[in-house]
């Protein structure tokens, strides 16, 4: 015999399934219980998935920072470089 919890689930496709065809959200259980509609829980669904692509713009965030220490970097050096030559 076998014993069991059924949970309800919001299954999202992926618009271009490259390495994902699907995403499975588990419910809580008081979570349709509060009056929120299909619409709203596929649409925070929906969110939850697009978050995953504001990593990616740290990842530019953190080549930005590093830009300018570089440049920092070179303007000091040249600074350094004419007080000494003159």
């Amino acid at each position: 015999m076998v014993k069991g919890i059924s949970r309800q689930v919001i299954v999202v496709h992926a618009p271009e399934p490259k390495l994902f065809e699907q995403a499975i959200f588990i419910l809580k259980d008081d979570a349709v219980g509060e009056g929120i509609t299909d619409e709203a829980l596929l649409k925070e669904a929906q969110q939850a998935i697009h978050g995953s692509e504001r990593q990616g713009k740290k990842r530019h965030f953190y080549l930005y920072g590093a830009f300018w220490a570089a440049g920092g970097a070179l303007v000091t050096g040249l600074v350094w470089l004419v007080t000494v030559l003159l």
